[in-house]
Formats: C-alpha cells, structure tokens, sequence
C-alpha cells in the first residue's frame, strides 16, 4: 500500500467521530469553496485506522442514542447530537423510538431536574412522578410491566437507537463524497515532534507529514496518550479545594451487555408498535429467575431494546472496573489477550433475572441467551466525561470516554474548532477542568457515565 506523505488534517480512528469529523470538515471547506485534495501523495482530509471502518468499540456498540444526563454540558451537547442523528436517519440506520429512564426514589432529584432542564432547551419529554403513576404510565405501555421500586419515569420522545456498523459505514459514505480519504490496516506507531507541535505522524507504512493531528481513538486513545508523551497522572482540584496529586489519567471499565436471542417482535407495546429504548435503574432487590436466589440487595441497572441487527433483546448492565496493568488491556484493550468481548455467567444470569424482574415476558428465557461478542472495554477519563481539547499545539484529541456512540455531532463542533470557530458546547469538557476543579458533577445512578 502507497500511503499520502502530507496531509493537512490527519485523523486517527475510522469511528464515530474520526468520520464525523472527517465528513464535517469536508464539508465545511466545500462551503467556503475549497475542494479537499486527494490526489495521491498530498490529502487534505485523511483518515488512519489500524484494522477498518467500525472495526472497534463503534461497531459493537449498543447503539443507544439518549439525552438523559445529570449534567447540563451533556444534555445540551447530546440535544445537539441527536438533531444530526435526526438529519439523515436512513443514512445512519437510525431508530428514533425514544427512550426511558425509570428510576428509584434515591434518583428522584437528579430525574426531575434533567426533565426541568429537557423542557428549558426545547428537548421534548414526559415526567411521570410518584409510584403508582409510574407503574400506570409503564403498564399503559407494556401490560405485563411489573418492575418494583420505581417512583419516577422520565420518557424523552426524542433519541432511540441506531444500528453500529451501518451507522459507521453511513458515515463514512459521507465522509468519502466531500473528498476525504480513509485508509485500513494503517498502524499508528508514533510521532515526531518538533518546536512544540507534532510535524509528522509515523505509521507501519511510512511518515506522514501533518499541519493537524485530530485523535479519535476511542479505547485506544491512551495509547495515542502515551506515544505524545502526555502525562500518566494529573492533579486533580476537588469541589472542597483540595488538590489531588497523581491521579490517573485514564482508567478501564468493562462493560458488561449481550443479547437475548428470542424474536425481537417480542417486545412490543401493547398497541403492537416499536417500543422506546428502556433504561431501568432500582433500589428494589433482585432474585434470580432461575432459582429464586437473591443476586443483589445493591442499588442496580439495565437498560435494553429489541434489536433486529443483534438478533434479539439487546442491553447491558453496570460496568465494573479493570486494573491498568491486567494483561493487554492498558496497551490495545481491543488486543488478543484482553478481556475485551468477555461477559461471563454472572451478567448473564443478573440481566436475563432483570429483564424478568420488569417484563413477564422475559420469564425463563435465559436458555436463549447468546454467548457472542458484546460490550468490551471502555477506556475512561478521572471523572468519566469526555475530554476535547488540542495539545502539542496541532493536535486535537476526542476522548469520549466512552461516551462515544451517541455523539455524533460532536466531529462538526470538532470540525469548526480545526477551522477557527471555537465552540461553546465543547467548553465544558477542556483539559483546565481537572486542575481548576470544574468536574462534570456526579449523578447517583449506578452508571458512571450518567
């Protein structure tokens, strides 16, 4: 393969937001009456994946696009995003169903400010308040609905789900038509830097000279991390003042989700439509519905929705955390010898109970679950929301920390910032927040990235 020796902007990750970000700067140039050069040794738009187009975390993610946050910067940023979803569902393999955060007591607080919040930027939901309210809203929609320990239901009308890899595919159509080019199997393997900026980007296929390096790594972008020799650990202010020393920069969680392999018809509202996505989060304990054992008196959560590509029920449930330094997973947490498609018996049994536990539909389904690649691992930043900001002055870096998916509006504010528009939605997620002590604040779902 003959690789360009000049870009001007080199993008690194054929995710979503390597191409939504290659898509919008083509688009942007085009607008301003500039053809992207593509003509062999010199690319004005080019884009580098190791392995393919959603060949990682995006074309195995659970697809679910949402506004339902604790935080103000992400809700505004997602109401942002899902209008791009919303701009080309066919292209995007986009459902917008809807979706449903259903929550305990102990969330009720956070669930009525964000729907306070929805309304106040124009983002259309319904608040249902109380329990027995609750339980009638949900059964009005499922009549077998029987989950316990829910005392508000917050259903936006907006967001759904899309299908992974179709949407990526969408993407990168898009991005090729403005006149960027996406090159596969080219490794990144390191950079030169020169007076402050990284000049040249080295790959497995030779060096590319770069005037800007935009990284949309996904879970690998500690890896990115590491080759710019950016730090390990960093100060970190906290809301009382103080500051902690040596914090790491980047933590792994894996995120545990699979596929119940019935007839995605089989879930259904009662009027027979599509349902909305359905997010559950409860304090009510939870048994087995194989033996009636108790699985756990700790608060927890699921989320699912039927899913033709996945061929079933697809979801997951609470991530839990992986050590640094376990095995591949600080190198390539998508490599060989990592646990990265791993959900064992003990997230099969906990989801497969817990979908029972809301729907009697579910009831003795387990056999039917399917044991194939799901989830994977998430790579995720001190506070667990993104970071968008430029280092080593040329170099952007996208790191969703595993908010990824849902966020594909975020490569047009990316693609405006490269092109001299600094953007107010992505303000709240710079680097400064941590030293400064302006971390996203944290909700009491038993999710991390709510």
């Amino acid at each position: 393969m003959t690789i360009p020796t000049q870009a001007t902007y080199l993008i690194i990750g054929a995710g979503i937001h390597g191409l939504s970000t290659a898509w919008h700067l083509g688009e942007a140039l085009a607008a301003r009456g500039q053809t992207p050069r593509n003509d062999g040794s010199a690319v004005d738009i080019l884009v580098l994946d190791k392995t393919g187009i959603a060949a990682g975390a995006s074309g195995i993610a659970c697809g679910v696009v949402r506004n339902n946050y604790a935080q103000s910067a992400m809700r505004e940023l997602m109401a942002h995003s899902v209008a791009v979803w919303e701009s080309d569902p066919e292209a995007f393999s986009y459902h917008p169903v809807g979706y449903m955060q259903i929550s305990p007591e102990g969330m009720f607080e956070d669930v009525a400010t964000i729907a306070q919040e929805q309304a106040a930027i124009g983002y259309e939901s319904t608040f249902i308040e109380g329990a027995a309210h609750s339980d009638r809203y949900m059964k009005d929609l499922f009549s077998d609905w029987q989950a316990e320990g829910i005392t508000s239901v917050l259903h936006e009308k907006k967001g759904g789900y899309a299908n992974n890899a179709a949407s990526i595919h969408g993407l990168a159509g898009k991005a090729e038509a403005v006149g960027a080019r996406i090159l596969s199997g080219v490794t990144v393997t390191g950079f030169r830097v020169d007076g402050g900026a990284a000049a040249a980007v080295e790959t497995d296929r030779g060096v590319i000279q770069a005037e800007q390096v935009i990284v949309a790594a996904g879970p690998w972008v500690k890896t990115i991390w590491d080759m710019l020799e950016l730090p390990a650990a960093i100060p970190v202010r906290g809301s009382d003042g103080v500051v902690h020393e040596d914090v790491p920069m980047w933590v792994y969680w894996s995120l545990q989700e699979g596929t119940l392999g019935v007839d995605p018809g089989l879930q259904k509202t009662n009027d027979g439509g599509a349902p909305p996505v359905i997010h559950v989060d409860t304090d009510a304990p939870l048994v087995s519905d194989v033996d009636g054992s108790l699985i756990t008196e700790e608060m927890w959560g699921i989320y699912y929705k039927p899913d033709l590509n996945f061929g079933g029920i697809q979801g997951g449930a609470m991530p839990y955390r992986v050590e640094a330094d376990a095995g591949d997973v600080a190198v390539d947490p998508y490599g060989p010898e990592s646990p990265d498609f791993v959900v064992g018996d003990d997230f099969t049994h906990m989801w497969c109970s817990a979908l029972a536990f809301c729907q009697s539909r579910f009831s003795g389904q387990i056999s039917k679950y399917k044991n194939e690649p799901s989830g994977g691992i998430g790579c995720f930043t001190p506070d667990s929301f993104p970071v968008f900001d430029r280092f080593h002055d040329n170099v952007y870096v996208i790191a969703d920390s595993n908010h990824g998916f849902k966020m594909i509006g975020v490569g047009a504010l990316v693609a405006g910032e490269l092109l001299g528009t600094p953007s107010d939605l992505l303000e709240p997620f710079r680097m400064s927040r941590y030293a400064e002590g302006r971390q996203l604040p944290v909700s009491n779902s038993p999710f991390p990235w709510s």
